[in-house]
């Protein structure tokens, strides 16, 4: 095929050919095949050494069944170099319906995968916290408890009622918080309120240790 004088279907088929050659940069091969002669007309970024007017080999779509109207694809197809390629074809028809051409795109999987793994591997799931080495971090249990609370009750901590503190303390109580040296700040500070509030909170907690009565809503 010279220059001068292209094939009429790769001078009507060389722009679409062209523009998914770089939309799809380095990692896809386009070919487009002669139908009467199973030899290739054309081939844009190609990934093998053939060239126009090597064997087609159109055959190997005998045994597929179309995914659309003369749409035969995507299917697998491996180079002998190793790499697995996604192909799809599609049967190119002139004006009275004849099979004219045939319109590969040969995309190299390689890529893909190695970015779905990478992917993978940050979306892994995290191993369970080993509770033997935080049971002692009492920092820890502070921010999980009241945390915890926030998500349950679905309210931020500046929305916090009296109750809702003397709920979090009493857990906190329970879960040893207290013995600690310095708690009770770090407390406050998580539940953003002062030292004071806290320990005069903590104050009423030990009054009442199984919460506040009814009285005390009346």
């Amino acid at each position: 095929m010279s220059s001068e004088n292209p094939d009429p279907r790769v001078r009507t088929w060389s722009p679409v050919c062209r523009a998914v050659a770089l939309l799809l940069g380095p990692y896809a091969e386009v070919v487009l095949h002669d139908t009467a002669t199973d030899r290739v007309l054309a081939v844009w970024n190609p990934m093998t050494p053939r060239a126009p007017g090597d064997p087609s080999l159109l055959g190997e779509l005998d045994g597929i069944d179309p995914s659309a109207p003369d749409v035969y694809g995507p299917y697998a197809k491996l180079l002998p170099d190793g790499r697995r390629l996604s192909s799809v074809s599609a049967v190119l028809r002139d004006d009275d319906g004849k099979p004219t051409a045939v319109l590969c795109v040969n995309l190299d999987r390689g890529p893909l995968e190695q970015a779905a793994a990478l992917l993978a591997g940050f979306a892994a799931p995290t191993a369970p916290r080993p509770e033997p080495l935080f049971e002692r971090d009492w920092t820890e249990r502070i921010n999980d408890v009241v945390g915890g609370y926030v998500r349950a009750q679905g309210r931020p901590l500046e929305r916090f009622t009296r109750e809702d503190r003397l709920a979090v303390l009493g857990e906190l109580d329970r879960a040893g918080v207290f013995a600690v040296r310095r708690a009770v700040p770090v407390v406050a500070t998580a539940l953003r309120i002062s030292r004071s509030s806290a320990y005069s909170l903590l104050a009423e907690l030990k009054q009442h240790p199984a919460g506040p009565s009814e009285e005390d809503h009346q």
